[in-house]
């Protein structure tokens, strides 16, 4: 057996706790063992899942990979403290605030001999599966994606495209390479209202 520990009970998090303990059969998950949840806030138990801190699971030498799905400011600290713990790491999308960070990471990775995943769930879905099948052999003539949610706080979840950011790799995926043309942002503090709208360019303009 494997052992792992989810790092963050958000949505994401305790999504990921669900999973790990009632593994599909027969699936590659069945090879994992929970052994402990790591959180800010305290919990003691989830189900049957315990609460851990943060040194027991970088210092565990059962725990073998870590699950992170915290905010994702800390991704990059949180990433960098297990890999040098010498643990494997899969963590939420997007990995880092910046792509310098992210290649540090790979690289630091690559050095540990430890593997670090990035999981972007959303492109494993029903609905994205479709919508790719409907764009499969078409020209891209113009089009629009538009998504709603509820105000971030940005000193943890960084600048906005980094909210909307898993949802512009929908676009990059199905479409190539994109240049940003213009971008606008509209903010109404006292209705707690922001928007960003943002002009991109295929390959083949």
């Amino acid at each position: 057996m494997f052992g792992t520990v989810v790092v963050g009970v958000g949505i994401a998090g305790l999504a990921r706790i669900r999973d790990l303990m009632n593994p599909m059969p027969s699936s590659p998950s069945e090879h994992l063992k929970l052994l402990g949840f790591v959180s800010r806030r305290s919990f003691g138990n989830i189900n049957e899942a315990k609460q851990i801190s943060l040194e027991d699971a970088l210092t565990s030498k059962d725990i073998h990979a870590a699950f992170i799905s915290t905010e994702n400011r800390s991704h990059e600290e949180t990433i960098r403290m297990f890999l040098e713990a010498g643990k494997h790491v899969l963590v939420e999308y997007p990995m880092a605030l910046s792509a310098k960070a992210a290649h540090e990471l790979w690289e630091m990775a690559e050095q540990k001999g430890k593997v670090l995943h990035v999981e972007h769930i959303e492109l494993l879905t029903e609905e994205y599966k479709q919508l790719k099948k409907e764009v499969a052999g078409k020209d891209l003539v113009k089009g629009t994606l538009h998504f709603t949610g509820h105000t971030l706080d940005e000193s943890k979840t960084g600048f906005p495209a980094f909210s909307g950011i898993a949802r512009l790799t929908w676009l990059i995926d199905l479409f190539g390479d994109l240049t940003v043309t213009s971008a606008t942002r509209e903010k109404q503090k006292d209705k707690n209202y922001s928007r960003m709208t943002v002009h991109f360019q295929t390959a083949d303009k």
